[in-house]
């Protein structure tokens, strides 16, 4: 498959298209590219979507000079994509960090917008300065991509895909290239404020899907239940996932993804 590319403000986010019919974009958490969604968008496509997966600014394919690493700037990346797809309204799936990307471009062009599917969603919290102090030692450029890397296989906490070892590899590879463990810093210190303070806006239905067992939250069940009832949704909980549960268990959580957004484009027909 050949990459694609979108020159946005003052970068290219690099992406991937396949499949026809209505457009589910797919934004993978911080650390992580496009490829996190190699196990879903096979069930995507053959339920008849349109499945385009980009990779965050500054990792991947995406380039590296961005002046804003936040959800925000992520959030118009995503924006900026539908777009150029002229496609929508879309139909989001983002992880993580992409989740509170999602949230804020709900807000900022709701009719762009016609549901969304957060995994794992970071949609508040600020980091500290302690803990921004400590992301620079843990991940700088001496041994920072070990301990990504192995902080990485912690979020699959009951089962690893077959090829785990090859993927993270390349993750490796990908975040030692100029630039990108850079890129990564600068989303563990970006501020959450721009997706909290917009999440009770959302107006697009929305599917929130939490692993029981996600070591990114002290509660995950807890914060999924927040974050469906803040939105409006309902939530999703994948026994015994981790922060992947698309990747870690695709059979349980692609088949009620691909209901959820089946279910959205029933109502928008309607309308």
């Amino acid at each position: 498959m050949t990459t694609q590319y979108l020159t946005h403000q003052s970068g290219r986010i690099a992406y991937d298209d396949q499949g026809s019919g209505p457009l589910v974009l797919c934004a993978p958490s911080m650390g992580d590219v496009r490829a996190e969604y190699r196990f879903l968008t096979p069930f995507l496509v053959d339920a008849g979507f349109r499945v385009v997966t980009m990779d965050l600014r500054g990792l991947g394919e995406s380039s590296t000079q961005w002046d804003d690493f936040s959800v925000a700037g992520i959030g118009s990346d995503m924006l900026a994509l539908i777009r150029h797809l002229d496609s929508g309204p879309a139909m989001i799936v983002g992880a993580s960090m992409a989740a509170g990307a999602a949230v804020w471009a709900a807000v900022e062009a709701h009719e762009l917008i016609a549901g969304l599917v957060l995994i794992g969603p970071f949609v508040r919290g600020e980091t500290s300065a302690t803990n921004a102090l400590l992301y620079s030692l843990l991940f700088n450029r001496l041994w920072g991509v070990r301990a990504w890397q192995w902080y990485y296989a912690t979020l699959y906490p009951t089962r690893k895909p077959a090829d785990f070892a090859a993927y993270t590899a390349a993750l490796g590879a990908n975040l030692r290239e100029a630039g990108r463990l850079e890129a990564l810093q600068a989303m563990m210190r970006a501020s959450k404020a721009a997706s909290a303070e917009r999440v009770a806006g959302v107006m697009a239905p929305t599917l929130v899907v939490m692993g029981s067992k996600d070591p990114d939250f002290p509660d995950p069940k807890a914060e999924a239940q927040w974050v469906a009832e803040t939105l409006h949704g309902r939530y999703l909980m994948i026994d015994g996932a981790g922060h992947y549960p698309h990747a870690e268990m695709p059979e349980v959580t692609a088949p009620q993804i691909v209901d959820f957004l089946r279910a959205q484009q029933a109502v928008q027909r309607v309308a």
